[in-house]
């Protein structure tokens, strides 16, 4: 499906946001791959599959795909300290500012695949206040793209599922907010749409969203890129 080939206008009804962070909400995905392939060179492991499986996964999960297990935790520190002291290039994504300002502060959070040490760390860095009911990867058992990640950021924020849009940019993601019964809306930042085909929406960025907040809830319109079943 062709990015020019424009949908008409879309409004969503909601009552809650569920925001990944990585290719959603900031651009870190120069850190992510410095710090990915320095860990994996140092482990003989081969850094560009490394880099082929690890977005929107949680780090313990991307470690047992490479084949990791012994130290597993030791080695997620080794990681999460590297990719906490690498800030560089770390950034806001267009349009993003504007939306969370525009949202409620108790009707939006962050769902990701970081830890929330992590996750804290890349947000400041982009001039984003972290959430307070942010969900992490160490506040699930399993990662994405199970749905537990999606039900718990629904649950922190007191809301059903079906209750809230989810915004991603990975199929481990799509996957994840789709099997928790969210809408989602994928952005185009970070994987090709082929990979995204099971989102609801599909926009290259949020710079085009506008907001309304009403006493029924929020309603986001904006313009898809294409829309999905």
């Amino acid at each position: 499906m062709a990015l020019s080939s424009l949908s008409s206008n879309a409004e969503i009804q909601c009552k809650g946001v569920l925001f990944d962070m990585d290719g959603v909400l900031i651009s870190s995905i120069d850190s992510v791959e410095r710090c990915w392939r320095t860990w994996a060179v140092g482990q003989g492991l081969d850094p560009a599959y490394a880099l082929s499986i690890v977005h929107g996964c949680r780090a313990e999960d991307t470690m047992r795909k490479l084949g990791l297990t012994v130290d597993l935790a030791a080695e997620l520190k080794v990681l999460e300290d590297l990719e906490v002291a690498d800030q560089v290039g770390v950034q806001a994504l267009a349009g993003v500012l504007n939306l969370l300002a525009a949202l409620p502060a108790d009707r939006w959070t962050v769902v990701t695949s970081a830890t929330g040490r992590l996750a804290r760390a890349r947000l400041a860095a982009a001039g984003i206040t972290p959430p307070e009911l942010m969900i992490s990867g160490d506040d699930v058992a399993e990662g994405k793209p199970d749905p537990a990640p999606y039900l718990a950021g629904a649950a922190r924020l007191g809301l059903r599922p079906e209750e809230c849009v989810v915004f991603e940019d990975s199929l481990a993601g799509v996957a994840s907010g789709r099997a928790a019964g969210c809408m989602v809306i994928a952005t185009t930042f970070t994987h090709p749409v082929s990979e995204l085909g099971a989102a609801n929406y599909l926009l290259e960025d949020v710079s085009g969203m506008g907001v309304e907040v009403g006493p029924a809830g929020i309603t986001l319109r904006f313009v898809p890129l294409a829309t999905q079943g």
